[in-house]
């Protein structure tokens, strides 16, 4: 049976039953370690097409009737075998963007990186906005703004979008009523991680995170973040 054909989900009394799934792209061969941002030419590493094919499984078997992506590289490779699993196209939403961020483009690691100069301290004058890059609030805003069409184009089925890490944790806060700013190596949002959405009607009930692909983060690149069941403050 074609996505389209099948039966929309609802409760007893005809209330729609939705969930989105909000995907983190897998890991990105990044060998000099570079904050690319909304760079160009970023490409999922081969681990991070295995990481892609093992959430494409996981969601194999889901009632998934739309698939959107970040315009990025590495987000579209991602979507690439989620969407295949359903006979899909991949759509692009730029609402599901990475973050702008002042050190784009350089390294930021100890030592000679970027955040340890004194020429780039000036923009950390307002950490809880956060003054080196785009608002926490402007992120959360146009990610659910793109939850929302999500929710609507798969009403009574299942959606999938593939976006970036600071973007799928910013939305996860603001749905949970949580303040935005956070420590970054707190984000409970791990390379190829799904944090789904469950809706009845337009109204967010639950959250449910999950990693398929954690049998491959031991050894992969910018696994910042925490690993389910972790406590955070």
């Amino acid at each position: 049976m074609s996505a389209a054909a099948r039966e929309p989900r609802a409760l007893h009394d005809g209330t729609p039953v939705t969930m989105v799934h909000v995907v983190r792209h897998g890991e990105v061969h990044n060998p000099d370690g570079v904050l690319y941002g909304r760079m160009a030419g970023y490409h999922l590493s081969e681990r991070g097409r295995a990481m892609a094919q093992a959430t494409a499984d996981a969601l194999a078997e889901r009632d998934v009737t739309h698939v959107v992506s970040s315009p990025l590289e590495r987000a579209r490779e991602t979507a690439a075998p989620i969407a295949a699993a359903h006979d899909l196209e991949v759509g692009t939403d730029e609402r599901l963007l990475e973050s702008t961020n002042h050190f784009e483009g350089m390294t930021v690691g100890r030592g000679d990186g970027a955040l340890w100069r004194p020429a780039h301290w000036m923009v950390f004058t307002r950490p809880l906005l956060p003054s080196w890059g785009e608002p926490y609030a402007e992120i959360a805003a146009r990610m659910q703004l793109a939850l929302e069409d999500a929710r609507q184009q798969a009403e009574g089925h299942e959606a999938v979008l593939v976006s970036h890490q600071l973007p799928v944790w910013t939305l996860r806060r603001s749905l949970e009523n949580r303040r935005l700013w956070h420590h970054p190596r707190r984000r409970e949002c791990s390379l190829a991680s799904v944090t789904s959405v469950l809706f009845h009607r337009n109204l967010p009930v639950r959250i449910i995170y999950r990693e398929p692909a954690a049998h491959l983060l031991a050894g992969a690149l910018d696994v910042t973040g925490t690993s389910a069941g972790v406590i955070r403050a």
